[in-house]
């Protein structure tokens, strides 16, 4: 078999037929989730750190940090959307770019 070996999307979406879990959680509170998980951290771990880095433009580096955090958001959506599988950057990098890559971004 080749490292470059990439899955066929059909065959992973057929895979999944009648193995799915129970859906429990809605788009918004998974909103509330990453929200107070990002106010968490910032409130918390960053404050320190980032007065230390930033100085007194602390507020907006946390608003670069923010916008930052939404296009990685927007991009991880692009990725479970496409590939609607697992919903991981794992299961598209096999699907598109092969399986060694694949391996190199789970051990990441």
């Amino acid at each position: 078999m080749s490292l470059f070996h990439k899955k066929n999307i059909e065959h992973m979406l057929a895979g999944t037929t009648g193995t799915s879990l129970k859906k429990t959680l809605g788009a918004l509170d998974l909103t509330f989730l990453g929200i107070g998980a990002i106010i968490g951290t910032g409130i918390f771990v960053l404050t320190g750190t980032g007065a230390v880095q930033a100085g007194p433009a602390l507020a907006v580096a946390f608003i670069v940090a923010a916008i930052a955090c939404c296009f990685a958001a927007l991009a991880y959506a692009e990725f479970s959307s496409t590939i609607p599988v697992a919903g991981s950057i794992y299961t598209y990098s096999y699907a598109t770019l092969g399986e060694l890559v694949a391996w190199i971004i789970a051990g990441i």
